[in-house]
C-alpha cells in the first residue's frame, strides 16, 4: 500500500534560477502529524535499488501520478534527513504554475510517497519507520511533516530572480497570464 507523508519547514526548500528546487522531503526522528517518525537509513535500500535499476523517484504535484512536474536530479540521505534537488520542467504547464506559486511563497511543502517495508511501534504509540520503499516526492500545499519544506532562502524570493524566471519562461514559449 502506498503511503504519503507531507513535510514542511521554513528555510528548507531552495528555489534557484531555471526552476531548480531543493529541500528536505523528510527529516529523521521528527514525528509527523500522523504519529510516524522516519529513522535514519530508512531510504538507503530503496535508493540503492533504484540506482541499480536505472530508475528514479518521481516528482509529482500533490501526489497525483497523472501530474509529473519535474525531475529529481539528486536524492540522498544525510545526517538530517532525505534531501532532494531537482528541476521543474518549463514545458509542463503545472510545473510553471508550481514555480510561480513557490516564487510567491504560496507553496513550499514537500511530501514523500512510499511503501512501508519495516516499522515498529514505540511505547508512546509513535510508529518508527525503519525501511521504506520510496516511490515519489511531491510538491504539496499541506505537508504531514510540518518541517519538510523547500529551501526558500536567498534567490527564491527576490524580485530580480522572479523577473529572470518570467523572462526565461517566456523565451521557452510559456504563456504568461497576469490573472
Amino acid at each position: 500500500m502506498l503511503e504519503h507523508k507531507f513535510t514542511q519547514h521554513s528555510n528548507t526548500l531552495v528555489v534557484e534560477d531555471e526552476g531548480v528546487i531543493s529541500g528536505y522531503a523528510s527529516l529523521f526522528d521528527h514525528a509527523d502529524q500522523g504519529g510516524d517518525l522516519v529513522r535514519p537509513g530508512a531510504f538507503a535500500a530503496s535508493l540503492k535499488r533504484l540506482a541499480a535499476a536505472g530508475s528514479a523517484v518521481k516528482m509529482l504535484w500533490q501526489h497525483d501520478p497523472a501530474q509529473p512536474i519535474g525531475i529529481w536530479d539528486d536524492i540522498r540521505e544525510d545526517a538530517r534527513g532525505l534531501w532532494v534537488k531537482g528541476r521543474l520542467l518549463p514545458g509542463v504547464a503545472r510545473a510553471r504554475e508550481a514555480q510561480a506559486l513557490i516564487a510567491a511563497g504560496a507553496i513550499d511543502g514537500l511530501s514523500i510517497g512510499y511503501r512501508t517495508e519495516r516499522a515498529s511501534k514505540a511505547a508512546d504509540g509513535t510508529r518508527h519507520l525503519q525501511q521504506l520503499d520510496l516511490w515519489e516526492v511531491s510538491l504539496v500545499t499541506f505537508p504531514m511533516l510540518p518541517t519538510a519544506r523547500l529551501n526558500l532562502t536567498g534567490k527564491g524570493r527576490d524580485p530580480d530572480t522572479l523577473a529572470m524566471l518570467c523572462t526565461a519562461l517566456r523565451q521557452a514559449g510559456a504563456e504568461m497570464h497576469p490573472d
